[in-house]
């Protein structure tokens, strides 16, 4: 089954409601070949695999090749939606050329280049199979292993994503990029209390079901992985890191890393204060608070009913920081979005 989707539009990765969590992006028209199953249904996939393509022109049939070699061994159901991202090479072409000799390839275009979290955002929205998988097309990742993660979703119930955590770093600004990853990495796992070996991974299978509510959240840079990684942490959805090899990567790379990196900080820091803002505004509401405490002491001490008003303006400060930080917290637990509780899991 050959399906090509060209959206009109491409719907805005910062919108802040976005389109529902399983409706296709404005503008999209889809054609979907004949179904040819029993009873003219077709048996929907078990694994949909979403695969961003910007200028991968020279390599992305060999991925796919990979890809659904190792599928079709396993003998699961599956879909590829190959999404285009306004590619400016021969993308485009190679993955329809694909598509017409690779029945379980869907291709969707994009006029205009959105990024990878919209890539991946709309690309779930759009899959059919209940556990979906993200990875790359630059032949970074072992996409041949993408059949284990997903058996593993399968075995164990208890377990909502699978994450392959990688053993090197092979990207491009290698000396500055793990020093950067290292602290933002340990950053989201104080604030998340638990251990995270790979933040931003960009190989991973989640249950569909289990990441609607959070897809409007994602932004539309690479730091889209670690928003799903944080959000299923922060709502007590349980992960699995699986140790994997990491190639350097073919074509050029699309990292900057100055900006990237701001932006996976500030990713960090926001998707901590949407789930539960008390872990990053209470604690230096009470660390003003103890140094304003303190510095009123010694001020008295020091000159006996004198008062500075940059003492004053410590300790007002700690309380409005304190009384920002409840009102979040007030907003969050009265939001009524949140999948909220995950039930007993192992049992």
């Amino acid at each position: 089954m050959d399906t090509t989707t060209d959206p009109m539009t491409n719907p805005s990765p910062d919108a802040p409601d976005g389109p529902p969590a399983d409706a296709p992006p404005p503008g999209a028209h889809e054609m979907t070949a004949a179904a040819d199953g029993p009873g003219g249904q077709q048996p929907p996939p078990v694994a949909s695999i979403v695969l961003p393509c910007y200028n991968e022109g020279a390599h992305v049939r060999a991925e796919l090749e990979r890809i659904m070699a190792a599928l079709d061994a396993s003998g699961l159901r599956y879909e590829v939606l190959a999404v285009d991202d306004a590619s400016t090479d021969d993308t485009l072409a190679v993955l329809r050329a694909a598509a017409e000799t690779m029945p379980n390839v869907r291709v969707i275009a994009f006029r205009r280049n959105g990024g990878s979290g919209t890539v991946r955002r709309i690309g779930t929205q759009q899959a059919r199979g209940e556990i979906v998988v993200w990875t790359d097309a630059d032949m970074s990742y072992p996409n041949d292993r993408i059949p284990e993660l997903v058996q593993l979703l399968l075995d164990d119930p208890s377990y909502d994503q699978v994450v392959g955590a990688r053993l090197t770093e092979e990207g491009t600004y290698k000396w500055l990029r793990l020093p950067a990853k290292l602290f933002i990495r340990k950053v989201a796992e104080r604030l998340t209390n638990q251990e995270i070996p790979d933040l931003n991974s960009g190989l991973r299978a989640f249950r569909r079901s289990v990441a609607l509510p959070y897809l409007r959240l994602l932004p539309s840079g690479f730091s889209c992985v670690t928003t799903i990684t944080l959000a299923f942490l922060s709502n007590q959805h349980d992960i699995k890191y699986v140790p994997i090899d990491y190639a350097k990567r073919a074509g050029t790379s699309k990292f900057h890393f100055l900006k990237d990196a701001y932006r996976y900080i500030l990713q960090v820091l926001r998707m901590v204060m949407y789930f539960d803002p008390l872990k990053v505004l209470m604690p230096p509401a009470l660390w003003l608070f103890l140094i304003g405490v303190g510095k009123a002491v010694v001020d008295m001490v020091r000159h006996p009913f004198y008062f500075p008003a940059v003492t004053l303006l410590i300790i007002l400060a700690s309380m409005i920081i304190a009384s920002m930080a409840l009102l979040a917290d007030l907003v969050v637990r009265s939001r009524g979005d949140l999948v909220g509780d995950p039930g007993v899991r192992g049992e």
